[in-house]
Order: C-alpha cells, then sequence, then structure tokens
C-alpha cells in the first residue's frame, strides 16, 4: 500500500500586505484542491509575516478560519485581529533611549569639541540615541499567545502534531535563527513571529534568551530548504511580494479611484523606486534559491504562487497598509484561481503524483467569491470598469493561446 504524500507549506513575508494575499491565495487552494487541506499538511515554515499565517494553519485553524478574523475581524473575541496592534508605538524603546540620552550627547561632546574630530564622528555618536524601531511588537505577540492557548491548540512548538518552523535572524551573527527546530524550539510560539516579523526600523529587535532576533527575510526569501531536507513529496510555496513587469504590463488600465497604471516606475517618484527596488532584490534571491531546491531536492514536486508581475493593483498598494484588506483578499483569491486556471496541465500533473486534483468545477465557477460581501472599490468596480477589464483578460489569453499554438 503506497504511503500517503508528506506535504509542506513554505510562506514568504511581506508586512501586512504579504499576509492579506497569502491568506486569499491559501483559501483559492484549500477549495480548488481535492484532497488538500492546508490546515493538515506535514510541515510548515514561515518567514515574518508568513510566519503569522503558518503558525496559525499548524494549530489547525484553516485559511477560511484565518480570512475571518484577519480581514473580517469576525470569529471568536480571542481570534478577531485589529489593525491598531500592528500600530501601537514602541514606548519602551523610545523611554530606553531617551534615558541614555544624557550619556550619549556627553560622549558626542567629547568626540566632537574635545577630541576635535569630525562632524560624521559626532553624528555616529548621537546616532546611539535613536530608537532602533517605531512601532511595538508586543502586541501581536500577545494576541498570538491568547490566540494560540486556546483548547485544541499550543503555543509550544513540542506540543504540535505539525511540524512548524519560524525562521528570525539573529542580529549580531547575521545568521538565520530556526525556531521550531531542535534547539530552538523552547521558545513560544507567538514570540517566535514576534522576531520573525521585527523588520528593522519598523520593529525593534526582539530580546530572547539574552540575544537579539529581527526578521527572517534578511537571509532568505523563503527558507524552503528546513522542510526539504525532510524529504517531503510536494511542497506549496507562497511569496506575495514580486517586482512589476511595467514593459509588459496590460493596456491603460483604470485601477481603484479611476487611477490610470503607471506607464514607467520612474514616474511614480521615490516611493515607488524604492519599492521596486526592494521587490526585485528579494525575489532574485528567491529565483536563485528555487533553482537550488530543483537542483538538491529533484525527487520533490514544488508549486510557487505569487502574484501576477504584470498586475498594477498588487505593486501599487500600499505594502505595511491594512485598510484595503477586503478588497486586496479577494483580488489574491481570484487571481489565484486564474492561476491555477492557467497553468492547469502543468500543476494537474503535479498533484496527480500525490493522489491530489484540481476540482474543475470549483475552478469553472466564476461567482465564486472571497467574501461574502466583496469589497468595491470606486470608479474600477463600475459595470464599464469590469468590462474593460474583462476584455483585456480574453485579448490575453488570446495572444497567450496564439503564441503556444505558433510554438
Amino acid at each position: 500500500m503506497k504511503r500517503p504524500a508528506r506535504i509542506g507549506v513554505a510562506l514568504a513575508g511581506g508586512g501586512p500586505l504579504g499576509a492579506i494575499y497569502e491568506l486569499g491565495a491559501l483559501c483559492a487552494l484549500d477549495e480548488a484542491i481535492t484532497g488538500l487541506a492546508l490546515a493538515d499538511c506535514d510541515a510548515y515554515v514561515g518567514v515574518s509575516a508568513g510566519g503569522f499565517i503558518a503558525a496559525a494553519l499548524a494549530n489547525g485553524m484553516s485559511p477560511r478560519e484565518q480570512c475571518a478574523s484577519f480581514i473580517e475581524n469576525e470569529g471568536a473575541a480571542h481570534d478577531i485581529f485589529e489593525p491598531s496592534l500592528l500600530m501601537r508605538p514602541a514606548w519602551g524603546e523610545f523611554a530606553r533611549r531617551l534615558a541614555a540620552l544624557p550619556a550619549v550627547a556627553a560622549r558626542a561632546l567629547w568626540v566632537g569639541a574635545l577630541q576635535r574630530r569630525s562632524a560624521s564622528a559626532t553624528l555616529e555618536q548621537l546616532g546611539h540615541a535613536l530608537p532602533t524601531g517605531v512601532f511595538s511588537g508586543t502586541g501581536l505577540e500577545a494576541q498570538l499567545r491568547r490566540q494560540f492557548t486556546q483548547p485544541g491548540r499550543s503555543n509550544d512548538f513540542r506540543q504540535l502534531r505539525r511540524k512548524l518552523v519560524l525562521v528570525a535572524t539573529d542580529l549580531d551573527s547575521g545568521e538565520s535563527a530556526p525556531f521550531g527546530l531542535s534547539g530552538f524550539d523552547a521558545v513560544p510560539i507567538s514570540q517566535a513571529v514576534q522576531a520573525s516579523s521585527a523588520l528593522p526600523g519598523l520593529f525593534p529587535p526582539v530580546e530572547i534568551g539574552g540575544r537579539f532576533f529581527v526578521d527572517g527575510a534578511l537571509k532568505k526569501t523563503l527558507h524552503a530548504s528546513v522542510l526539504l531536507d525532510d524529504g517531503l513529496d510536494l511542497l506549496i510555496c507562497l511569496n506575495p511580494l514580486v517586482p512589476y513587469d511595467a514593459a509588459h504590463a496590460p493596456r491603460q488600465r483604470v485601477l481603484r479611484g479611476g487611477e490610470e497604471r503607471i506607464p514607467r516606475l520612474v514616474d511614480g517618484g521615490l516611493p515607488v523606486v524604492l519599492s521596486q527596488t526592494f521587490r526585485t532584490l528579494i525575489h532574485s534571491r528567491l529565483e536563485l534559491g528555487m533553482k537550488g531546491y530543483e537542483r538538491s531536492h529533484p525527487h520533490t514536486d514544488i508549486l510557487l504562487f505569487e502574484p501576477d508581475h504584470r498586475d498594477p493593483e498588487m505593486f501599487l498598494a500600499n505594502t505595511f497598509g491594512y485598510s484595503q484588506r477586503r478588497w486586496l483578499a479577494e483580488h489574491a483569491y481570484r487571481q489565484t484561481r486564474e492561476q491555477l486556471r492557467a497553468q492547469r496541465p502543468q500543476i494537474a500533473a503535479k498533484l496527480a503524483r500525490h493522489g491530489l486534483a484540481l476540482d474543475d468545477e470549483v475552478l469553472a465557477d466564476h461567482h465564486r467569491t472571497l467574501l461574502r460581501r466583496p469589497a468595491r472599490r470606486g470608479l474600477a468596480a463600475l459595470p464599464s470598469a469590469r468590462a474593460v477589464r474583462k476584455l483585456e483578460q480574453v485579448l490575453d489569453d488570446l495572444e497567450v493561446a496564439l503564441a503556444a499554438r505558433g510554438a
């Protein structure tokens, strides 16, 4: 008798936007793949915002349950996630730096005035008084602790039925800290999520056992190898942040609120240029990593799901925004369903090797939505705008089909 396939899930980071995309995409996968229950896989690895989702999956919370608490703020009181948790000022960090200011100022005066060193050396001394983060992650940790200590769940890696790894970066050594693996499994899951998502500059480093940890994405985008080394049969990967391909984007397209897509990224100014730079850097690492995984683990099938590089909606969304969560989750859900339909032969072949299959009836239902009341966003929700987008989609699909037929 053939043993059941061993299936893992790897989730990359990307701030609140990344978590919203991953929830929408996971809901689409969960209902469209027959035989797959994403809250009952064999192993999970999460980085940054992906760690937040992975920890809940490993605790048996389905993508739909997480969507209800994180996107729609529904369900049990202990599961509802309030956006304000991520925006609480780091008062403790501010107080520590303020208390150190007199000593720091005295050293700066000594260096600048008495030792007559350069202005840059003086500013370097004053930099010691700057806070290491603006927002506190303690609210997030407390919320997750309440959530994971409910009956049937656990905040202890060692008590989970499924393998869970949450990757952070040791600030002092620069090495990865795979919380959940042997030697790193005594840390509470909620604290490991906080450490893995402590993006430098936004959140202060998290102290655990006398060491300080920051966002796990500093080392790698996905950290899938911690699961692949266990001999998985199938690994499902999600990466929410991709660079925008303006050169091959759809024809002039109306975005939310009637805004037209940016024909050249430089026209968007510094925020758009920095966003493209950051996304390109982390995605290039992901591409190298995926090629390495294929060589080092040839017997594991890997499925990667991420936003369309030509989609301006996901690119122009605020990476750390939360107010658009309903619309963005619905958008991610529908995009993932489109990807499943467009890549049906390749995806179905990999799934079939592990006793899984695409549900054609579910994928053919174009009226299916993620949310009961899908958000409508400005002019983009008007019938005329929807008709234009539908026409563009048909034309793009036709071009792909003709190209494939010609090949």
